[in-house]
């Protein structure tokens, strides 16, 4: 399974800097090190690099410093010399435009550290929703041994005796005040008790949704992906991923060798059985395309078809994810989808999926892992869409919206940016009622750009103080994974680069049919042509960018190919 370690250099001889003299760039290397107190016997060992995601800025992170330092200590009982170094941490609430502007720069980032410091291995530590899969796109391209380890989720608050989590609860009440249902000094009040700990979202958001699939694809330990942050047992987990980091190092074990097109089934599997976010089939394209491997979204619906969902978490069920964990976590879920796995796909442990469904813990009582002869929905948590408004694909997250609205057609009320949407949702002279559509366009990856979580556009005020809690929208845009609601995302090809969302005009019928994986603008091909020739893209796309930004807007792909760079 592994390459011989020996066969390339390794520890302080790793990746020296380039002075046309091997031996005086070791010597000086040497030196160097050595003002901070090493000894020879210490840097002779193995050494574990270590990511440090702390930041102020980010408080999913919080915990990082404590997990670094049972990090060091697990590399340190095997027998390795940790070694951390910092690079970009990514907070959702604190990125502008979008922290999934910023994701591909995290992943240049950790990549180019790993590739230039001298490291046999590597424990990444992430939570925050872009976070994870920055770093694993990175471990797939550096391709140094490594393994992920998360910062956890939060535990559940409390308000009024309800029980409440970040952020689909978030959402919910602040449509409570968007409607008039709840003052300002009340949502003062909640806005202290919805995150109450440090730690990721407490619900099957994206950083729940991460955590559970960097153990589908064996790139974690078993059954550490939902451990809460502010528990014993996360530090246990953190100094076990540095011991193991230690393994990893000596026996060569590369990402490559664990994440095959096995491990990404797997975890396509796993995504539609937790009700994860869709943000994580965005993930997953970006992660196996750095390894040469194409998510299919005609396979990814058809497991939708077969696998239910079987996790009760919100936003398509009612708890949280400490329940999640209790009740046995991934491993427990593994062993109720054995038949649709791929059991001999091998972990980071050396076991198999396979073993480790075998050894999940059996929880009598519990209710958030449900049984398959008892799913909470009998179909999986996503669905493809094609037709004339997304000839490249779509995806709705079904079992967070409303049964009633999954076979709609309705009239077309159009956004032509987030800015547009802001400036006029709440406008009470907007002619909108229940029944249509609300379609917002270019805010896509080019288009926004960024591809922000503008998707689930707010009910317009009117309709949501008449007591109007859903309806059917549609975008390019994404959506965060505690988001709900019928909810149309990832529009391909976007309407910033020509996509027929692009010359959809207000008025238009537009249908949508779920179970016929179907989205039709219901307006004549000769008309369409027409509105073509007179489409005119953003102004952004036509001025010249610099820097990063240039960057992105040069180089990043589409949704359904995952929104990486071009040239990664």
């Amino acid at each position: 399974m592994s390459n011989d370690p020996k066969s390339s250099p390794s520890g302080l001889r790793r990746n020296l800097t380039s002075y046309g003299d091997p031996g005086f760039s070791l010597f000086l290397r040497k030196a160097f090190i050595k003002a901070a107190g090493f000894s020879d016997d210490a840097l002779d060992r193995p050494i574990v690099g270590i990511t440090n995601t702390f930041s102020d800025f980010n408080p999913c992170h919080g915990n990082v410093p404590r997990l670094i330092e049972a990090v060091k200590r697990g590399v340190m009982l095997a027998g390795g010399l940790p070694m951390e170094f910092p690079t970009i941490s990514i907070h959702e609430s604190f990125a502008s435009p979008t922290s999934m502007f910023l994701r591909n720069l995290m992943a240049m980032d950790t990549e180019e550290m790993i590739r230039a410091q001298p490291m046999d291995a590597v424990v990444l530590i992430g939570g925050c929703d872009k976070t994870v899969p920055a770093q694993l796109m990175a471990a797939v391209s550096a391709d140094v041994p490594a393994i992920q380890l998360i910062t956890g989720p939060m535990l559940v608050g409390y308000h009024k005796g309800e029980m409440l989590g970040a952020c689909t609860d978030c959402r919910r009440l602040w449509g409570h005040h968007r409607a008039g249902a709840m003052d300002q000094d009340e949502v003062e009040v909640v806005s202290g008790r919805l995150a109450p700990t440090q730690g990721t979202c407490m619900v099957m958001g994206t950083a729940s949704t991460m955590g559970c699939l960097v153990e589908a694809l064996g790139i974690a330990l078993p059954g550490t992906g939902s451990i809460p942050a502010t528990h014993a047992d996360r530090i246990r987990a953190a100094e076990a991923s540095g011991r193991q980091a230690v393994m990893l190092a000596k026996s060569g074990t590369r990402p490559s060798e664990v994440l095959t097109e096995a491990a990404f089934r797997n975890a396509m599997v796993v995504l539609q059985a937790i009700g994860g976010s869709t943000n994580g089939l965005v993930h997953l394209a970006a992660i196996a395309r750095r390894r040469g491997i194409r998510i299919d979204l005609e396979e990814f619906d058809q497991i939708g078809r077969e696998v239910p969902v079987l996790v009760d978490l919100k936003p398509s069920g009612a708890q949280y994810m400490e329940h999640f964990h209790w009740a046995g976590g991934v491993p427990r879920l593994l062993q109720e989808l054995r038949d649709h796995l791929v059991l001999d796909a091998v972990t980071v442990t050396g076991e198999t999926i396979g073993a480790i469904a075998d050894g999940a813990e059996d929880v009598p009582g519990q209710t958030t892992i449900r049984r398959r002869d008892n799913p909470l929905k009998t179909t999986g948590a996503m669905a493809v869409l094609r037709g004339n408004l997304a000839p490249s694909g779509a995806v709705i997250k079904h079992s967070a919206a409303s049964p009633e609205l999954l076979q709609h057609t309705g009239r077309a009320v159009v956004f032509e940016s987030v800015e547009d949407l802001v400036t006029r949702i709440d406008d009470p002279d907007l002619d909108v009622t229940a029944d249509d559509i609300l379609v917002l366009r270019n805010a896509g990856p080019k288009g926004a750009p960024g591809m922000p979580e503008a998707g689930y556009l707010p009910i317009p005020k009117k309709l949501a103080q008449a007591g109007v809690k859903d309806m059917v929208r549609i975008s390019d845009a994404r959506m965060s994974g505690t988001a709900f609601g019928t909810i149309v995302l990832h529009i391909a090809p976007e309407s910033a680069t020509g996509g027929p969302l692009g010359l959809v005009r207000n008025g238009d019928q537009i249908q949508l049919d779920v179970p016929e994986r179907r989205l039709e603008l219901l307006v004549d091909k000769d008309e369409l042509e027409r509105r073509a020739k007179e489409w005119q893209p953003p102004a952004h796309l036509t001025e010249e960018a610099r820097g990063y930004r240039g960057l992105y807007l040069r180089s990043v792909l589409q949704a359904d190919e995952g929104c990486d760079f071009d040239f990664s």
